[in-house]
C-alpha cells in the first residue's frame, strides 16, 4: 500500500552558525538556530518520511533535550530515519521538497542538495526534487529572519 507524508520545518537565522541546507554548507553571513545543525530541509524531509510511516516526529525521535544531538549532522539523522523506514518494510518511492528563503539564492546548490539527500536515504537522485522560492518579501522569510521548508514523500510497504 502507498502512504504519503508531509513535513514542515522552520528555523530563525543566528549569528555565529554555519548555514546548512540539504547537507550543503552555503556561504552566508549567518546560519540557522537549532540544537542540531538546523538543516530545515533535512528536518522537513525526515518528518515527511516519519509521517508516511505513521511514526513519531523528529522531536520525539531526536529530542533537543538530549545532549547527544547537539550540533548533530542532519544527513546522519536522515540516514537513520531512512533505515527505520526500511526496517519497518517501507520503500521510499518519491520525495519533493520546497525551501522558502528570501536570501541567500539557492539555485546553484539544488543539485548538490538532491544528491546529498538521495545518498542519505539510499535512493536514486531521480526520486527526489528540491525547489527554492522566495516569499516576495512577505512574512518572516521575506524579512530575512529565517528559512522554512516543506516536504512530501511517497512510500510503499508492499516490498
Amino acid at each position: 500500500m502507498l502512504h504519503i507524508g508531509h513535513g514542515y520545518d522552520v528555523h530563525a537565522f543566528a549569528e555565529g552558525r554555519r548555514l546548512v541546507l540539504g547537507g550543503v554548507q552555503i556561504e552566508y553571513p549567518c546560519g540557522l538556530e537549532g540544537h542540531s545543525d538546523a538543516d530545515v530541509l533535512a528536518h522537513a524531509l525526515m518528518d515527511a518520511l516519519l509521517g508516511a510511516m505513521r511514526a513519531e516526529d523528529i522531536g520525539q525521535l531526536f529530542p533537543d533535550t538530549d545532549p547527544s544531538y547537539k550540533d548533530a549532522d542532519s544527513m546522519e539523522l536522515l540516514y537513520r530515519v531512512a533505515r527505520l523506514a526500511s526496517k519497518r518494510g517501507y520503500q521510499i518511492c518519491d520525495c519533493d521538497c520546497t525551501i522558502a528563503a528570501q536570501a541567500p539564492k539557492l539555485a546553484p546548490y539544488r543539485q548538490s542538495m538532491r544528491e546529498n539527500l538521495a545518498r542519505a536515504m539510499g535512493i536514486d537522485v531521480s526520486r527526489i526534487g528540491v525547489k527554492a522560492t522566495t516569499t516576495e518579501h512577505l512574512g518572516f522569510v521575506g524579512r530575512e529572519e529565517g528559512i522554512a521548508a516543506w516536504a512530501v514523500t511517497l512510500v510503499d510497504d508492499r516490498c
